[in-house]
């Protein structure tokens, strides 16, 4: 993993408080909360996945069942859903039937059929988060259009439809290519040094940026439910794969200078207001070297930076979005841990049955929480688990998490 504290300072004394205060975002609930919840309710989930799984996970704590769609039957939630209906969530007649059955839907992953989920609003499903708002994240051209009409920092993109179209826009290397859809853990991204990369382009519709000189890249999970209600999780500073643009690991709370979380929050705030939007969202930014505070992209769903909740805070992200999706109270999101969360990926090179090595090691440490996904199988760098690490101070953190070296083969 390389040396993880290199690039982190420690906290200042204020800092260091952050972690005893509850989080500013809590708010007065003015729903009704007699409609919005019935220990045993049903919800419908789309995709199975670890993130479905954890889910289900919280899901078992506030009495509600999840019932999933996955085209696997092997998938993660399998065995902890409370009902798995096997299908494709792409499919429009086959979310339609599987939406028919529960009053809330919602999601894990945004490659859904968006069509069929329309249908069910108008048939009365409450489906969160909105087709709508699932249909503008899942296109990344779409995303950076609404940040510029929103008045969002971004960095600076135009939209191609093909792969030589990047070569009328010199001034833009080196520079980043997106696939507008279909981009999912480093897949659909390219660094373009320069025009003669031009063969390495998409030849599909997709965003072109210029490349920011990065000094941090931080997230920050946010929720808002139906009645406007929002709380916020302390950001985290992210560490992405040099090469395959995956997260490797992420500290939190981020250690970042004065000002710049509060003015991401604020940005946060506005993006979740602008969209009237309910459920969870992921929302992650660039700190550059100059300065600014640029949102890179939003996620729909809970979110690989916002593992660390379940052990570092007072409540998880994904009992927020449960709370969020049925119109419930926000819980406290404040932090009470220094934490780090390192992903358990997949090894170069190596593709079968999963074996995990140093597992038995990361056990035998104090303040360290593996999390197994139950996938039988891995390729080079999926995601097969993750590892929290817990602590008092930063450097505590740190440290333990030099010591975490798990991996699947």
């Amino acid at each position: 993993m390389g040396k993880l504290n290199s690039t982190h300072p420690g906290l200042s004394e204020s800092e260091k408080k952050l972690n005893l205060n509850p989080s500013k975002a809590q708010a007065t609930f003015v729903g009704n909360l007699s409609n919005a919840y019935k220990p045993g309710i049903s919800i419908g989930l789309l995709g199975g996945g670890q993130l479905g799984m954890m889910l289900c996970q919280a899901a078992i704590d506030l009495g509600i069942a999840l019932h999933v769609l996955d085209p696997d039957q092997d998938c993660s939630c399998h065995h902890l859903a409370h009902g798995h209906t096997i299908g494709s969530f792409k499919d429009y007649q086959t979310v339609l039937n599987f939406g028919r059955r529960f009053s809330h839907i919602t999601v894990e992953i945004e490659a859904v059929n968006t069509d069929a989920l329309k249908q069910l609003v108008s048939e009365g499903v409450q489906v969160y988060p909105k087709p709508d708002h699932l249909d503008l994240i899942k296109d990344k051209s779409q995303q950076k259009q609404f940040y510029k009409q929103a008045g969002i920092p971004t960095s600076d993109f135009v939209l191609t439809q093909t792969g030589a179209e990047v070569l009328a826009y010199p001034d833009f290397f080196p520079a980043v290519h997106k696939s507008a859809t279909d981009g999912y853990d480093g897949r659909g991204v390219v660094l373009l040094a320069d025009p003669s990369k031009v063969n390495q382009a998409f030849d599909c519709p997709a965003v072109l940026e210029k490349k920011v000189d990065i000094q941090t890249e931080f997230s920050i999970i946010i929720s808002r439910n139906e009645y406007g209600q929002i709380a916020h999780f302390e950001a985290v500073e992210q560490v992405f794969h040099p090469t395959k643009h995956i997260l490797q690991y992420l500290v939190a709370p981020a250690s970042l200078p004065p000002g710049v979380s509060d003015e991401a929050i604020k940005i946060a705030h506005q993006i979740v207001d602008e969209l009237d939007y309910v459920g969870l969202l992921a929302v992650e930014f660039f700190l550059t070297k100059a300065g600014e505070v640029l949102v890179n992209e939003i996620a729909p769903r809970p979110h690989n930076s916002g593992h660390h909740t379940i052990r570092a805070c007072r409540s998880s992200q994904f009992e927020q979005h449960l709370r969020a999706v049925l119109g419930l109270p926000s819980a406290d999101t404040s932090t009470h841990s220094h934490a780090a969360m390192l992903n358990i990926l997949g090894a170069e090179g190596s593709e079968g049955k999963a074996q995990y090595t140093g597992l038995t090691d990361a056990l035998s440490l104090p303040g360290v929480y593996p999390f197994l996904y139950g996938k039988s199988l891995t390729r080079p760098f999926r995601k097969m688990g993750h590892v929290t690490v817990v602590g008092t101070t930063r450097e505590e953190v740190l440290k333990k998490a030099e010591m975490v070296m798990v991996e699947a083969r």
